[in-house]
């Protein structure tokens, strides 16, 4: 496994990239309501970061290995879609939940992240899947230090989500990030303290559990992109960059508008 560890001119690049990424979210976030289409948010989102960011939506025309093309500038999520979901016609009523996804692309390094967003007003059952979810991806940055493991990030993550009675997706995880989309490694989150590649400072990758209401099992869809929960129940992700600093961790996707991190 070749890990890439970033240089100190790197870094700053990354933290220019994850802050746009973030106010991308800023920005949409008063648009995510009843009626609107996920078509729409796209457009809004592409023109900012196009227009006024300056920046490369990373996503569109993205095509891994075995997968099409993908055909648009953000992920739209809603409710029992796991992840991936691509924006459409679509349009968001109230009681939605919607798991919106941005990587954008600035001075050759990408910035990652995601937030939930509730439509109107949601169920007590998805508003508490939310919060959790968060929670886990918080637990799990706050494991990342020199000399950890990327399975103390997985045991936090997959412990808490099981203690509330969810479940973890187990085929996607985070992954190191940098001048490429994906890069190595990958960080399940799910797994056993102490296992796996031992972490060190200049690394950067995502932490972005992907938390189901019920059952783990997944299904993707027609479009070759959209994963949803096999038993229709809902799902919740939230996603942040991260390095690995000298002293433990710095996130590198905030912005004014982030949700702040909850007590310790």
């Amino acid at each position: 496994m070749s890990v890439t560890i970033k240089s100190a001119d790197d870094i700053q690049r990354m933290r220019v990239a994850g802050r746009l990424a973030s106010e991308v979210l800023d920005f949409i976030e008063p648009h995510v309501r009843p009626n609107v289409t996920t078509d729409a948010l796209d457009r809004l989102c592409h023109d900012y970061m196009v227009g006024v960011q300056k920046t490369i939506p990373a996503p569109l025309h993205y095509a891994p290995p075995g997968y099409t093309p993908y055909p648009r500038s953000i992920c739209t999520s809603v409710n029992h879609v796991v992840c991936h979901g691509v924006p459409g016609d679509k349009r968001l009523k109230a009681g939605d939940v919607v798991n919106v996804d941005i990587t954008v692309i600035k001075d050759g390094f990408h910035g990652d992240t995601s937030r939930m967003f509730m439509v109107g007003e949601p169920s007590i059952q998805a508003r508490r899947l939310s919060e959790v979810t968060f929670d886990c991806m918080w637990r799990g940055i706050r494991t990342v230090k020199p000399g950890a493991f990327l399975g103390d990030i997985g045991q936090v993550i997959q412990t808490l989500a099981e203690s509330s009675g969810y479940s973890v997706v187990r085929e996607f995880c985070g992954h190191g990030i940098g001048r490429k989309f994906h890069e190595e490694p990958q960080v399940l989150h799910y797994g056993r303290a102490g296992s796996g590649l031992k972490l060190q400072a200049g690394m950067t990758f995502t932490i972005e559990p992907m938390i189901n209401a019920g059952k783990p099992g997944i299904r993707q869809l027609a479009d070759g992109w959209t994963i949803v929960t096999k038993d229709h129940s809902l799902s919740a992700q939230w996603e942040h960059t991260v390095l690995v600093t000298n002293e433990g961790f710095e996130v590198l996707t905030l912005s004014a508008g982030a949700p702040p991190a909850p007590p310790a």
